[in-house]
């Protein structure tokens, strides 16, 4: 059995090294034996594979065996470290700064963020900590080589290990060293972990890092419609989760006056964004993402909770975006009373779109009482099928059009002196139903997310006499929430908008998400009993 060298050479293969190779990642790894690895390893290699090849098989066995024994998750992920740290230094790129230097050679690294890391480059260097890879289980650290870490265009090769681009990240937010360094201290830890926008695309030529873009519904025309489909494959080009109202959107047979035709309503048009969507993936890294949100009144709504059914028409199925209600209080309270519900074209009463609380219920009764609904269903019938959908798809969310409205710090009169304007409302939710912000045809709503590892704040004791081994670091939480957030912030004015809309949005606002994680391993780390 042979083995080919770099250098194309082909040589016996040396049992003892791969042996050792193994035993050295594997060590201090209780359940874990290196010569099983090792075994399996070479009774599955070719003649003739590579040293790549033999390093990506050992990877593979090692992962094969996590349902056997846990720990061998660790051992996996240690021995890609150790693949990834290769891959780069066998570019010739030895140092976090050379890394930085040949990314802006290749494109990929912003002339800011390579300029700080030259003047800075003792400090930076220095910083790094590669013993941090052993952080990371396998599956993490696998994912964070799939997609997160920068590649050489050509090659695909990628040209920095995962502690290099933690350190970029930091450095694409930090305005001297220390702040580089002491970010990139919270990100190494995992005690902080920014959203993946800004994992993807700090310190890179665009800097898009903002992680969620809410768009409100086009205008019921054709020019509309597509500068729609423009503005979101801009925003998911690069990272951006999206979310899209469809409210204004004129439904099935509406008169289209320009033509003297008939409208074929809403499902075409999403059949449309569907296939964008997919199109349109975020830098290679991973599909894009959309939710399409439709208010309960619209007269196409029973057709929209059918668009992810797996059977019927496939021309009027989408597989790609997903879908969710935006329910005004007055439909629930129908249902409550098993009341009819009437669904309207919003061509003809455009009003509904833009209004909530008792102003849209007056607005609504009024046209229900006119008669100019398209059709009446009853409000049980609509919303066992909702829940139907919900059930069999897991798609058509539930988000509350009120309670968004009332609770919302943003929503209020449109500018003072604008006889057109309309007031501030908001018109759905984002990609996944936890922000809410209000949207316009001048503003597309944005927000930048990142999330704390609770987990890390558990420190042994700090004294003998503690009854525990364990305490919460309570105020290293508070120093660290501080910290991120003005980095969050930051976000905001160095952060390349992809649209107008957006950058106006996000510089008037400044809204910021802050979430938490690792709340079950502070319970298991501290003996805690949770249910």
């Amino acid at each position: 059995m042979r083995v080919r060298k770099r250098n194309g050479n082909l040589e016996p293969v040396d049992v003892n090294k791969i042996v050792n190779a193994v035993a050295r990642a594997a060590e201090g790894l209780l359940g874990v034996d290196p010569l099983t690895v090792s075994t399996r390893t070479i009774a599955a290699l070719a003649d003739g594979a590579t040293t790549r090849e033999l390093d990506q098989l050992s990877i593979r066995t090692a992962a094969g065996l996590i349902v056997e024994e846990p720990n061998y998750s660790k051992l996996a992920a240690r021995m890609l470290a150790t693949y990834i740290d290769k891959e780069v230094r066998n570019q010739n790129i030895p140092w976090f700064s050379e890394a930085m230097e040949t990314g802006c050679r290749l494109g990929l690294i912003g002339d800011e963020t390579a300029e700080f890391v030259r003047a800075h480059s003792p400090a930076l260097n220095a910083a790094i900590d590669s013993g941090r890879d052993r952080n990371f289980e396998f599956f993490g650290l696998r994912t964070v080589y799939d997609r997160y870490l920068l590649r050489h265009p050509d090659t695909r090769l990628v040209i920095e290990t995962p502690q290099y681009f933690m350190l970029r990240v930091a450095c694409g937010l930090s305005k001297n060293p220390d702040e580089a360094v002491a970010f990139y201290d919270l990100i190494s830890s995992l005690a902080y972990l920014p959203s993946s926008p800004t994992l993807f695309n700090s310190g890179t030529m665009h800097p898009q890092m903002s992680s969620c873009y809410l768009l409100d519904s086009p205008e019921d025309s054709l020019e509309g419609i597509y500068q729609r489909y423009t503005d979101i494959a801009r925003l998911s080009k690069y990272a951006g989760g999206i979310g899209v109202g469809w409210h204004r959107v004129r439904s099935k047979g509406s008169l289209i006056r320009g033509t003297n035709g008939l409208s074929n309503g809403i499902v075409p048009w999403l059949k449309t964004l569907d296939s964008s969507v997919a199109a349109v993936n975020q830098g290679g890294r991973r599909k894009g993402a959309a939710c399409v949100y439709l208010e309960t009144w619209h007269a196409d709504v029973e057709q929209f909770l059918e668009l992810r059914d797996n059977t019927g028409d496939h021309a009027r199925r989408t597989h790609n975006i997903n879908l969710a209600n935006w329910v005004p209080d007055l439909f629930m309270e129908r249902v409550e009373l098993d009341w009819q519900w009437s669904l309207f074209d919003p061509k003809k009463v455009p009003e509904l779109t833009d209004t909530y609380g008792e102003e849209f219920r007056a607005i609504y009764e009024q046209a229900e009482a006119d008669g100019r609904f398209e059709a009446q269903v009853p409000a049980r019938q609509l919303y066992t099928r909702m829940m139907r959908t919900l059930a069999e798809t897991g798609n058509g969310w539930m988000t509350f059009k009120d309670a968004s409205n009332a609770k919302c710090n943003q929503t209020g009169p449109g500018p003072e002196g604008d006889a057109n304007s309309r007031d501030r409302v908001v018109h759905l939710s984002n990609l996944c139903t936890e922000i809410i912000e209000v949207t316009s045809a001048d503003e597309t709503a944005v927000c930048n997310l990142g999330s704390v590892n609770l987990g890390a704040f558990v420190q042994p004791a700090t004294t003998s006499n503690s009854s525990a081994p364990m305490h919460f670091d309570f105020a290293r939480l508070g120093e660290v929430v501080r910290l991120v957030v003005g980095f969050l912030d930051r976000v905001i004015d160095i952060n390349y908008y992809p649209t107008d809309e957006s950058g106006a949005s996000n510089r008037r606002w400044r809204p910021v998400g802050l979430g938490l994680m690792g709340l079950q391993d502070v319970f298991f780390k501290l003996g805690l009993a949770f249910d």
